[in-house]
């Protein structure tokens, strides 16, 4: 996705060699023309998947989440890293290691939501070393419903995510893979040559 790859060139920020910043557009500020492409191209990856509904992570992960589930016509659900007073009951939970927080946090899905009967395609902003991903997938899991595909926004494929995923046997479709972030320059996977 050229268009998003631009974007990260021109104003993503490396910090501490292998944070990525993307907040003038992702994570904080939200452009929702390139969400709605990013929305688009989840769409069409998995559109023969049979989805029935989307996964995701707060907060990050919502926008291109609720983009791709407008398109194609399924409900979004997003985990909760907090317990709410209205979240309380027939809990799905499992503990997710924060990359950038550098903490560990239990996270929260209704089971009301999911069921066997589902195929679930996973959102997320980012895949570093995969644990976000992974602890969806155990979440998704737990409810009976099957993990069609994991849609990332942005891939360090220099980090250990992508592998732990593929080891698992997900189907994992990134829009935009990050070979280097050294000396604050952004080096992107040649697709071409794989």
């Amino acid at each position: 996705m050229e268009f998003l790859k631009q974007r990260i060139r021109e104003e993503g920020r490396v910090l501490d060699g292998d944070v990525l910043k993307v907040d003038r557009f992702l994570n904080h500020q939200i452009d929702p023309h390139l969400m709605k492409e990013i929305g688009q191209a989840f769409a069409d990856k998995f559109k023969a998947a049979g989805i029935t509904k989307i996964v995701t992570i707060e907060s990050s992960g919502i926008a291109p989440a609720v983009m791709a589930g407008l398109i194609l016509d399924v409900p979004v659900i997003f985990a909760r890293k907090k317990q709410s007073l209205t979240l309380r009951e027939d809990l799905l939970t499992t503990e997710i290691t924060s990359y950038t927080k550098k903490e560990k946090k239990e996270v929260y899905l209704s089971k009301k939501f999911l069921s066997s009967n589902d195929q679930v395609l996973i959102i997320d902003d980012f895949l570093a070393k995969g644990e976000a991903a992974l602890g969806l997938c155990r979440l998704v899991e737990q409810s009976g419903a099957n993990v069609a595909g994991i849609g990332i926004v942005i891939e360090k494929a220099f980090q250990s995510g992508r592998n732990k995923l593929d080891e698992e046997g997900y189907k994992v479709y990134s829009l935009a893979r990050i070979a280097s972030l050294e000396n604050n320059v952004v080096t992107f996977v040649d697709e071409a040559a794989r």
